[in-house]
């Protein structure tokens, strides 16, 4: 039988909570190896706000800066200041929306867009240089859990949306 607890207005019980700290630090550790075992890339030239933005605009070209704002959950201010930085270093491009002037729309510059690739690809090369020396049984066990973790991904972002 599980122990509930109402925090923050969500229920935990101690099942939840049994799964979903492995799953938190898995998925960091998981994440922190790709990035080393990649080498220093971007994250050592950008600041990890800087890193957010970029991922976000390249998934979503023509984002308006107010709407990154948001999505980052970031003042427009600060998300202003980064890309200031991004457009002096040459990775974002700013354009006036046509149909409403005052909106500022944003776009990765090519050199963000190869230099992202670059980055991109050394990860999924280290990714796929670990899932080599697993065992097959591991390697279906992690193909058969990423639309389960696509899925626990979509509910978490909605769940910040609603914050």
């Amino acid at each position: 039988m599980a122990i509930t607890a109402r925090t923050g207005g969500t229920t935990r019980d101690a099942d939840t909570d049994a799964e979903a700290v492995p799953l938190v630090d898995a998925a960091r550790r998981l994440t922190r190896a790709a990035a080393r075992a990649a080498g220093p890339g971007e994250r050592r030239e950008l600041t990890g706000a800087q890193m957010e933005l970029l991922v976000l605009v390249r998934r979503r070209p023509d984002l308006p800066v107010a709407d990154a704002a948001a999505a980052l959950r970031l003042a427009r201010n600060t998300v202003s200041t980064l890309v200031t930085q991004l457009d002096a270093a040459g990775l974002v491009e700013r354009r006036t929306d046509p149909s409403d002037g005052r909106v500022v729309r944003l776009r990765l510059s090519p050199a963000a867009e190869e230099r992202m690739a670059a980055w991109r690809a050394r990860r999924v090369a280290a990714v796929q240089s670990a899932l080599l020396r697993l065992d097959e049984a591991d390697r279906r066990a992690l193909r058969a859990a990423v639309p389960a973790l696509e899925r626990a991904a979509a509910v978490l972002e909605d769940l910040g949306d609603q914050q």
